[in-house]
C-alpha cells in the first residue's frame, strides 16, 4: 500500500507513518517543517496552504509518488485559542484542505481528513453522535475550518465521486507530543511543569474531555485506511476517541501520579473558544471498523509520562 500523509512531521503523523511502514507499506510524508522526532519517514518540505495549481503534476510540485492508494489529511493549524488570536491560520486550514481535495480529485486519490470534536461546538448538550454536529454551534475559527473542510469533502463526494473518511479526533496525546515550545499542549506541559514543582493553571474547573492515547487512534485511522483502500464501504464521517470524560483536575492528578509530584494547581475560568465539555459516541467506530480502544486515561499518562521521561533523557536540549 502506497500512502501520503500531510502533516507528517507532528504527532499522529510521525506515528502513523512509522506504524505502516513498519507493516511494510510506502509512506510519503509533506509538512511545512522537518520532522525533528525521526528521519525515517521520506517528507517534503511544503506550505500546503499556498495556492497552487496543476494538481494533476501533484500539489505545487512535479515530483510525487506515483499510484497512491490514498491520501491522509493532517496539516492543521491546531491549537484552538490561537486560532482565536489568529484567525488567518483558521482561513489557511481551509486552502490546506482545497489543495489536497483538488490533488485526490485529479488524480482519483481517496482521501482520509482528520477533523475534529470541535465541530460539535460547546456541547453541554451532550450531543455526539456524527449526524448531530451542527455549524450555528461554533465555537471558535479553529472549529469553522474544520467544518468547512468537512463540508468541502461532503461536496467533493457529491460532485466529484471522491471517496473518504472523516475522523473527529478528540485529545490525542503519547509519543512524539512534547515539543511544547513549537505548539503548547495540555497533557506534556502538565507533564514538564509538574516534573519540575511548577504550578499549573487549568481552565475550566469543570471541563471534562475525551483524552485518547495515541496508540488507539492510529489503530482506528490503520482500519479506516484498511476500509478504503480495499473497497469498503466509504463516505463516512467517524468519532475517534476512548470515550470516556475526563475532567482536566482528574488528568492532572493522573500526571502527577505517575511523576510521584503533588501537582500545584490553580484554576481559572475556561477560555474563549474552547469546548468545555466533550465525551464521545464511539459506537459507530466500534460497528463499522471494529475499533475497539484499550488505553484508559490513568494507563495512558504512565505510558506517556514514561515516554517522555526517556525522551528528555536522551535529549537534554529537547
Amino acid at each position: 500500500m502506497r500512502v501520503l500523509i500531510t502533516g507528517a512531521s507532528g504527532q499522529i503523523g510521525t506515528n502513523l507513518g512509522l506504524r505502516l511502514q513498519q507493516e511494510g507499506h510506502y509512506v510519503f510524508g509533506i509538512d511545512q517543517r522537518p520532522n525533528t522526532w525521526t528521519n525515517e519517514i521520506e517528507t517534503l518540505l511544503q506550505d500546503l496552504s499556498q495556492p497552487y495549481d496543476h494538481f494533476d503534476k501533484g500539489i505545487g510540485f512535479v515530483q510525487y509518488p506515483e499510484n497512491l492508494d490514498v491520501v491522509v489529511h493532517l496539516a492543521a493549524h491546531a491549537k484552538v485559542h490561537e486560532l482565536v488570536e489568529q484567525p488567518v491560520r483558521a482561513l489557511k486550514n481551509m486552502i490546506m484542505t482545497f489543495n489536497v481535495l483538488e490533488f485526490c480529485r485529479h488524480n482519483q486519490i481517496p482521501v482520509i481528513f482528520s477533523s475534529s470534536r470541535e465541530v460539535y461546538g460547546d456541547i453541554r448538550r451532550y450531543i455526539t453522535e456524527e449526524s448531530y454536529a451542527d455549524f450555528t454551534f461554533t465555537e471558535s475559527p479553529y472549529s469553522a475550518s474544520k467544518i468547512s473542510g468537512e463540508a468541502f469533502i461532503y461536496s467533493y463526494a457529491q460532485c466529484y465521486g471522491l471517496r473518504y473518511i472523516i475522523f473527529r479526533f478528540s485529545n490525542v496525546y503519547g509519543r512524539y507530543d512534547i515539543d511544547i515550545e513549537r505548539m503548547e499542549r495540555v497533557i506534556p506541559l502538565f507533564m514538564r511543569k509538574i516534573g519540575n514543582h511548577e504550578p499549573i493553571t487549568i481552565f475550566g474547573r469543570d471541563k471534562v474531555l475525551d483524552f485518547t492515547y495515541i496508540d488507539d487512534c492510529i489503530d482506528g485511522i490503520c482500519r479506516g485506511i484498511d476500509l478504503l483502500v480495499n473497497g469498503g464501504e466509504a463516505n463516512q464521517t467517524i468519532n475517534l476517541a476512548y470515550g470516556q470524560g475526563n475532567s482536566l483536575i482528574k488528568m492532572a492528578e493522573y500526571v502527577g501520579q505517575a511523576l510521584g509530584v503533588e501537582p500545584n494547581m490553580t484554576i481559572e475560568p475556561a477560555r474563549v473558544g474552547e469546548v468545555t465539555h466533550y465525551v464521545a459516541n464511539i459506537g459507530k467506530a466500534r460497528a463499522m471498523l471494529n475499533y475497539n480502544p484499550t488505553t484508559p486515561l490513568d494507563e495512558g499518562i504512565t505510558k506517556a509520562v514514561a515516554w517522555a521521561a526517556d525522551w528528555w533523557a536522551k535529549h537534554p536540549q529537547g
